[in-house]
């Protein structure tokens, strides 16, 4: 059976991409830092799915949690699907957050990704085959949040995956690679955030089962970025394109109480899978 290996795969997206792609007949490698969650998570799958899983607790903030998954990679397991999922989102603003979390945040939301797409990549070319889905934002197309460097974080995620998945290399020897621009989505993490989002309206939300669906409909179809539902693909397009000083009043600020409107200050999206408390 072909192999998926799910970083961030305990709750949230990374829980549904595990899910669909267990339901598609994949055997998988699911890596978060919680054992016990893993290892909860890794039955329910089994028993449901009638698949094979197994689990790496990793902290992929670290050099060596990244290491172990590579070093899995290395000792010659063959992947066919790469999810990386896994990421953080601080609660404060910059200039109030501890250097160390800032640093944390941005190995965990680039410095893990790079570091699994490199140990992946050489096999899957060898091959002539593979998929790899990079988990971002929709926050990634513009600056849309203020005062935080996680848009930033992922936005260099963005860039990467389109990058890489219309190079040449990829293309010539069929290793597909998509983004996937979530916007706001239901899970345990956000709840556990300390965002208050009960102002926001319900059209803004989407279910992480619906994430995963899409991103991996648009993988098969080739697209080198997915964005689920057409609000959010309206909102990205007008992130992208529409000049900066139309959007500057719809901004995030976290360093302020909200925004115009008396809406509260939220921070993505797919904090949907990481809000400041990690997988």
């Amino acid at each position: 059976m072909p192999l998926a290996l799910v970083t961030g795969a305990t709750v949230g997206i990374g829980r549904a991409f595990a899910e669909r792609l267990a339901r598609d007949g994949y055997d998988l490698i699911l890596v978060a830092r919680t054992e016990s969650a893993l290892h909860r998570v890794a039955s329910e799958i089994r028993a449901t799915f009638c698949v094979r899983v197994r689990t790496l607790p990793a902290d992929l903030a670290t050099v060596s949690g990244c290491q172990a998954v590579e070093d899995l990679v290395r000792a010659g397991m063959t992947i066919d699907v790469l999810v990386n999922n896994a990421g953080i989102v601080l609660r404060g603003p910059f200039p109030h957050n501890s250097i160390d979390d800032e640093e944390a945040m941005l190995n965990l939301n680039v410095r893990a990704a790079l570091r699994l797409t490199h140990a992946v990549l050489p096999g899957m070319m060898a091959r002539r085959s593979g998929s790899i889905v990079n988990v971002s934002s929709f926050t990634a197309a513009g600056p849309g949040a203020l005062s935080t460097t996680y848009p930033a974080g992922k936005a260099w995620l963005l860039s990467f995956s389109e990058a890489m998945s219309r190079s040449r290399q990829l293309r010539d020897t069929g290793v597909q690679m998509t983004v996937v621009l979530p916007g706001f989505t239901r899970t345990e993490l956000f709840d556990r955030s300390r965002f208050d989002a009960s102002r926001l309206p319900s059209w803004l939300w989407l279910k992480p089962e619906a994430v995963a669906s899409a991103a991996l409909r648009d993988l098969a179809r080739g697209k080198a970025v997915s964005v689920p539902t057409l609000r959010y693909k309206a909102a990205v397009w007008g992130l992208r394109h529409l000049p900066r000083l139309l959007l500057q009043p719809l901004f995030w600020d976290l360093s302020t109480p909200g925004r115009p409107g008396g809406m509260p200050v939220p921070l993505h999206a797919a904090a949907s899978a990481r809000p400041s408390v990690r997988d």
